[in-house]
């Protein structure tokens, strides 16, 4: 009997992840991508520890190439833009529960070229580029994908990781409901060193201001700042010169303009799909969940999808586990993307965009309270960490069997990792 097969829509991180996790369990994988090479555009380049925990159990060697080409954040910080730290928050205090005590900073591009690296060389993996999939459909115990050139392709299972304008997820008529933020975020990227001008600056850094508050954050290369745009800036004058000089001036004044290696903006949206499994078609990452990125909790979540429900795929494939194993855990993932990955990234945005100066300065004291207090500033990065999103789908991973060199370590918001 041949190996059970799965098709897989998107390359990004999800898709790929995904890729991983059923070629590991020896299920032939056809990897699709709409594009004709892999994009390398600056989109997430936050990998949790939580994430590069499980990355590491699923596949061994690719956290310490990640680590070749990213920076290691031990520490993350709230500012205020006036008046510098408020709070700062240490990594290394989970070192108890996490084998990766730190964010990496390293744009999700470079995972996805680790991964595709590795099918070149695997048994199981066959990537297509310039595949563009048009719709998927669930057909008893097998599904379906039709590509804009009118290719059909068929196979055991198919997985959507295709965005969050999954073309996998519509043509299976399911709801995305929840919400869109009134303002919509700019992204510039900029070679000038800001550390060298802002004192105790991290790699990552949310600061807070009652007329434009921002994120600033590290990768190799560059230095990334978020702002919002409200209704009264459109889209072409937010992305203009002189929208990006005036808020990076904002942030380090400069009698020479500043280099713009890269601008984007977009709308910002917290939504989540239906259901994440229809027969044997599975929705992974944005393709399934969407939300505000402070925080950088959409990606890695994604990756946790793939980890997961890529593992309990494949387990249904094979015989290991029925299929209402899998409705289970792509349930559990759908309630994780809202009690952990919404709401935390909810109050962020909430905690740096306050509409008052009250409202703001109440915000930073908490935030400067929880970092003072051991305890809470160790359960807040539980959180912050998704080590506790993790821990709760502890026992899935172990029952498909993802877990192999020691499991997700236990963890406890005030001392010692229980027994």
């Amino acid at each position: 009997m041949s190996a059970p097969s799965v098709i897989v829509v998107g390359a990004g991180p999800v898709g790929c992840v995904a890729a991983a996790a059923l070629a590991a369990r020896g299920i032939h994988v056809t990897l699709l991508e709409a594009a004709p090479r892999l994009p390398r555009q600056l989109r997430a380049s936050t990998f949790h520890p939580a994430t590069l925990d499980v990355l590491e159990e699923l596949a061994p060697g690719v956290v310490d190439e990640m680590l070749g080409r990213g920076l290691v954040a031990p520490r993350f910080a709230y500012r205020d833009r006036r008046n510098g730290v408020v709070a700062r928050f240490d990594l290394g205090s989970l070192a108890d529960v996490t084998r990766h005590p730190f964010r990496l900073q390293c744009e999700q591009y470079k995972l996805c070229e680790i991964m595709l690296e590795r099918f070149e060389r695997a048994e199981h993996v066959r990537v297509c580029f310039g595949a563009e999939a048009v719709a998927a459909a669930a057909a008893g115990d097998a599904a379906s994908v039709r590509l804009a050139s009118g290719e059909t392709l068929t196979a055991d299972a198919v997985v959507g990781a295709d965005g969050a304008s999954s073309a996998v997820r519509k043509s299976l008529g399911l709801g995305f409901d929840g919400m869109t933020y009134e303002d919509r975020y700019l992204v510039l990227s900029t070679p000038f060193e800001m550390a060298e001008h802002l004192s105790d600056l991290e790699y990552v850094n949310y600061i807070s201001d009652p007329d434009e508050w921002l994120v600033l954050l590290r990768t190799p290369e560059l230095w990334r700042a978020l702002f919002p745009v409200g209704d009264g800036e459109t889209d072409a004058e937010a992305l203009s010169d002189c929208s990006a000089q005036r808020r990076l001036n904002g942030v380090v004044a400069r009698h020479e303009p500043y280099e713009v290696a890269h601008r984007t903006i977009y709308s910002v949206h917290q939504r989540v799909a239906d259901r994440f499994v229809v027969g044997r078609v599975v929705l992974m990452g944005d393709a399934a969940h969407i939300n505000n990125p402070l925080g950088g909790m959409g990606m890695n979540g994604g990756v946790h999808d793939a980890v997961l429900l890529g593992g309990s795929l494949a387990a249904v494939l094979l015989g290991d586990i029925g299929a209402d194993r899998l409705d289970r855990h792509a349930e559990l993932r759908r309630k994780l993307a809202i009690e952990y990955v919404k709401r935390h990234t909810h109050e962020n945005a909430v905690s740096l965009a306050a509409p008052d100066g009250a409202a703001r300065q109440r915000a930073l004291d908490q935030m400067a309270a929880r970092a003072g207090d051991p305890d809470a500033a160790r359960a807040y990065l539980l959180q912050a960490s998704m080590i506790n999103a993790v821990h709760a789908m502890r026992a899935e991973l172990e029952e498909v069997g993802h877990v192999r060199h020691g499991g997700i370590t236990p963890v406890s918001t005030s001392g010692a990792v229980p027994n």
